[in-house]
């Protein structure tokens, strides 16, 4: 029910209730059977097997499985299987860790609800537990209570709520109950209603539920949460990608080399050589095992948590792992305006002084800065602005109205501290602010004299003004000084500056305040705003020199919400603005064909947050929202990455968010970008690295079947390198350090696939050369070394060393995808150079410590020579080369 639209007999009406009874108890439960109880319900959530059972049945998981078993079943135990498995438990370990923690933004949102409401039935006021409330009870609410139902607004005495949790802005909004309005009425705008969970500040008032539970705008929230469905990010796409292609090559190339095996054996013949067909079978094992970069998922994995935990150290925390790569394919980034793009602080820019506009500098509620200029009226109007006032400044704490603050700083600016002030001339009466006359007035004793200030709204102050104070004298008002002060209004409500009006009168005796508040004398203006944070404005250069667009998505008024677009440079020319009420006019096409060209949307619902994000996701964009209350929810959940702030942001939106920003500013959302992109370009490196290894691999016993030579490599070494071997310096590749120009070129692009033409050419190189190094290394072993011995266990022991010395050195390489050894510090990654030392051990270690040569067949019947041992790992540094060369193909 739109009861804002209806005056309030229609909605007293429409549920046959009597405003000095209320509902009856035959009433209430007739209604509770109607509309239900006043809960907002949560989704279920997925259970632990289901999850379990999601991760197992991904590609490359079930590509390990299968890799598995074969691997037991073809090699009679169980080593090799275990290995394999170990990673697949580890894989699904961490996704459903990672998931299990998955947020519930609705269970925050219901910690918001009144836990109880006082509420008027048969003619007495009770005090009952919030969820009971049905459509038709008459609510009283006073300052300090949450309001426990959208309700329709019939009775305020100076109501005032702060409604910030549905539309992000921090100002109290006066109640007026009289009012009819529109149904395109902004949310913000509904001055006749009260809504769920938000709190009423100031005044009192009573009023009729019309919405209960979902129905409400909470509820409505709580069904947006609802509704949004986890989607892959650009990371897990690409990863799926390349699984399933591996798995393709893996299969294909299996097939080929046991379809070659069998031509030459000869179809007729497979019965009478069942050890060939053995070793072929295992020679396939030994591909497919070769195919898959088993330790890839782990590796990323880690390397996606050490990116959270170096974001964690530039104030953002991130609560999803795969949140951290998604940042760097971010193409736009949507904020929230209030607190994030501004310093959510008010401060007086501007002082019209009945002569000129002049500018008053510093920054938030610290009393740096100054007054440029003015009259002597200057002095006046700030004494006025600090006594007439509420809120107060100390050391440690702000108390007050925000608009108030102001003020306060304002005074001290000019060298007038508040408490000095009060002191001096202290308050004997006030007549307090009320949204009919919209004026606040306070009376003082000075030097024994009685005098009122007045503050308002500039039109109504008129109106009570006779007379104006210019360079210390007291002149009559006239037409041309009131066309001066609308001008100079219009001047600063244009640059979208709040602006207050200030006035006094001398006070011999009075009997009633209310009525001395006229003939005053008007002193001047001052202009309003939360302004922008400085830091921001270079941040969105940043932005725009990467490629990132920016938009303003707020709940403030559209010219207020232009204003600072402009002078942020998020709007430019061709650059348009839209209104919440704007977007309702058009059509979803009309939409999203706006969308692709508007930067500041403004007075804008939670529903309209969530349309423009999912408007941008379907133009192509990865969208970053950032938002702080109840009503950004939604959306946040909706982006692709959500990011809530961590000082000011609400528990709802915190759970919705996949990131918290603990210091609440703009730049730190942009070096989260840049994070983001240097662990995407870090993941390509070791996925290049990782994949170029198993390709190969491939190639190698591929070439090596083909000439007739059977493996050159045991399945248990092929898992020890892809697991163990290749993985750490894998680890070191996931932290090197940024490369110059990481902002200077467009964001990722999410449809490309993670192995593009670039290292498609790279992969290509290096394992062609890897391929021919181990070889050659193997055809030495075995023809050369071997002769007269086990030539196989010479020949796979000196393909062993070549093919680790091989990627050990090839790291080095891989720590840039376009400088050479030769232009970098190439032992800068410390990392690198304790992996490779480690890689190297190890191999050291399966070469000449008993049991462990004997598990992986590296013990020769005669002692590998010094010669031996030269001669194979220097083979190692071939595939280095290739990936040099690679480099000069760009």
């Amino acid at each position: 029910m739109n009861g804002y639209t209806k005056n309030i007999e229609e909605v007293l009406a429409a549920f046959n209730v009597n405003t000095d009874i209320g509902l009856d108890e035959r009433q209430v439960l007739e209604f509770r059977k109607k509309y239900g109880e006043n809960k907002l319900t949560e989704k279920k959530g997925e259970s632990l097997f289901k999850m379990i059972v999601g991760e197992v049945t991904q590609f490359l998981n079930l590509l390990l499985i299968v890799a598995a078993v074969i691997s037991i079943i073809a090699s009679g135990h169980l080593t090799d299987g275990i290995f394999i498995l170990a990673i697949v438990v580890l894989n699904v370990s961490l996704s459903v860790f990672q998931e299990r923690k998955a947020t519930n933004a609705v269970r925050a949102l219901k910690s918001l609800s009144a836990p109880s409401a006082k509420v008027l039935r048969n003619g007495e006021i009770e005090n009952i537990e919030s969820h009971l409330l049905v459509p038709g009870d008459l609510v009283v609410v006073e300052a300090g209570d949450y309001i426990p139902a959208d309700i329709r607004l019939y009775k305020t005495v100076n109501l005032k709520i702060d409604e910030s949790a549905l539309t992000g802005e921090s100002v109290p909004v006066e109640k007026d109950c009289d009012v009819t309005l529109t149904d395109q009425t902004p949310i913000g705008d509904r001055l006749n209603m009260g809504y769920m969970s938000t709190i009423v500040t100031y005044g009192r008032g009573l009023g009729l539920v019309t919405e209960t539970g979902m129905n409400t705008e909470i509820g409505n929230i709580a069904s947006l949460l609802n509704e949004v469905e986890d989607e892959m990010t650009p990371l897990q796409k690409k990863i799926d990608k390349l699984g399933k292609l591996l798995g393709f090559i893996s299969v294909a190339v299996v097939v080929i080399i046991f379809l070659i095996g069998i031509i030459r054996i000869g179809f007729k013949n497979i019965s009478s050589h069942p050890d060939e067909i053995l070793e072929l079978f295992m020679i396939s094992v030994s591909l497919a095992v070769a195919a898959i970069p088993e330790g890839l998922p782990t590796v990323i994995s880690v390397v996606l948590a050490l990116g959270m935990r170096k974001m964690a150290d530039k104030n953002a925390i991130v609560k999803e792992l795969n949140a951290v790569e998604t940042l760097g394919s971010t193409t736009v980034i949507s904020s929230d305006k209030t607190g994030t793009l501004t310093q959510n602080k008010m401060v007086v820019t501007r002082i019209f002084d009945n002569h000129e506009i002049v500018e008053v500098t510093g920054s938030g509620y610290d009393f740096k800065g100054r007054i440029k200029g003015g009259s002597s009226n200057v002095s006046k109007l700030v004494e006025i602005g600090a006594l007439c006032n509420d809120s107060s400044i100390t050391e440690d704490s702000l108390i007050g109205d925000p608009t108030e603050l102001a003020l306060v700083t304002l005074a001290a600016k000019n060298n007038m501290l508040q408490k000095d002030l009060k002191q001096t001339y202290p308050r004997i009466d006030e007549f307090p602010f009320d949204s009919d006359r919209k004026l606040m007035s306070t009376v003082h004793e000075l030097n024994g004299s009685k005098q009122i200030y007045t503050k308002g709204a500039p039109d109504q102050l008129l109106k009570v003004c006779s007379h104006y104070l210019l360079d210390g004298k007291v002149k009559k008002i006239d037409d041309e000084f009131v066309k001066t002060v609308e001008q100079s209004n219009q001047e600063m409500a244009g640059k979208a500056l709040r602006v207050l009006g200030f006035a006094y009168k001398k006070l011999k005796t009075y009997d009633n305040l209310k009525e001395e508040e006229n003939n005053l004398v008007f002193t001047g203006l001052v202009g309003i705003i939360d302004p922008p944070r400085e830091e921001v404005k270079e941040a969105i250069k940043v932005c725009h020199k990467a490629g990132i667009r920016v938009v303003m998505i707020t709940g403030d008024h559209k010219i207020t919400a232009t204003a600072i677009g402009k002078e942020l440079g998020i709007l430019d020319e061709g650059i348009h603005a839209l209104s919440g009420e704007e977007i309702d006019k058009l059509s979803y096409p009309e939409f999203l064909d706006l969308v692709k060209i508007t930067n500041v949307f403004a007075r804008v619902s939670p529903n309209h947050k969530v349309m423009i994000v999912r408007g941008l996701q379907e133009t192509g964009e990865i969208c970053s929202m950032t938002g702080d209350g109840v009503n950004d929810a939604p959306a946040l959940k909706q982006a692709d990455i959500g990011v809530a702030m961590g000082i000011t942001g609400t528990d709802v939106s915190k759970e919705a968010a996949d990131i918290i920003l603990m210091d609440d500013n703009f730049t730190t959302i942009v070096e989260a970008v840049e994070a983001g992109r240097v662990i995407f370009a870090n993941i390509r490196k070791f996925v290049g690295y990782l994949v170029s290894c198993n390709v190969g691999e491939v190639l190698l016993i591929f070439v090596s079947m083909l000439l007739g030579w059977g493996s050159p490599l045991l399945p248990i070494q092929i898992l020890w390198i892809n697991l163990v071997t290749d993985s750490f310096p894998a680890f070191a590749l996931g932290l090197e350090k940024k490369e110059s120009g990481v902002m200077d070129r467009p964001p990722i692009d999410p449809k490309a696939s993670i192995v593009d033409k670039k290292m498609g050419l790279a992969i290509g190189f290096q394992s062609v050369f890897l391929a021919g190094a181990v070889l050659a290394s193997y055809a030495i072993g075995h023809f050369i070394v071997g002769e007269g011995l086990d030539g196989n266990f010479y020949g796979s022991t000196f393909a062993f060393i070549t093919i680790i010395t091989g990627e050990m050195l090839r790291t080095y390489s891989a720590r840039s995808e376009n400088q050479t050894i030769f232009k970098m510090k190439l032992f800068e990654n410390k990392l690198v150079n304790y992996s490779v030392l480690f890689g190297l051990a190890l191999l050291l270690i399966v070469l000449f410590v008993p049991g462990v040569n004997d598990l992986f067949y590296t013990k020769t019947e005669e002692p590998l020579t010094f010669i031996n041992l030269i001669t194979a790992f220097s083979l190692g540094f071939i595939p280095l080369f290739g990936g040099e060369l690679a480099k000069l193909f760009k």
